[in-house]
């Protein structure tokens, strides 16, 4: 976690909101399933992006030209951590607005 905390903005990004929503999950009046399931869509989010920035490391790895191959995976990777962030937003929504 330390190579993804240095070398991955996103990372930070998606830890500094981590830092702050679990935390308020905590605080809002919400049952134990509801904070169980947003505290749970927020580690998702980290969990995807720390696999993201693994296929990206080995695809760098591996070579910097261009080939179809390595952008799919890339892209891959990046729409997982775009549909991840989706489900936490639902999740943090669907709680809330109910």
């Amino acid at each position: 976690m330390h190579h993804a905390f240095k070398y991955e903005a996103a990372f930070r990004q998606e830890l500094l909101l981590a830092c702050i929503f679990i935390p308020l999950a905590c605080y809002l009046d919400t049952s134990t399933v509801e904070r169980i399931l947003m505290i749970s869509s927020i580690v998702l989010v980290i969990i995807v992006e720390l696999l993201n920035s693994a296929v990206e490391a080995v695809v760098d790895r591996i070579g910097f030209e261009l080939h179809e191959l390595a952008g799919r995976a890339k892209d891959l990777g990046s729409a997982a951590v775009f549909v991840a962030l989706g489900l936490a937003i639902y999740v943090w929504l669907e709680v809330l607005l109910s």
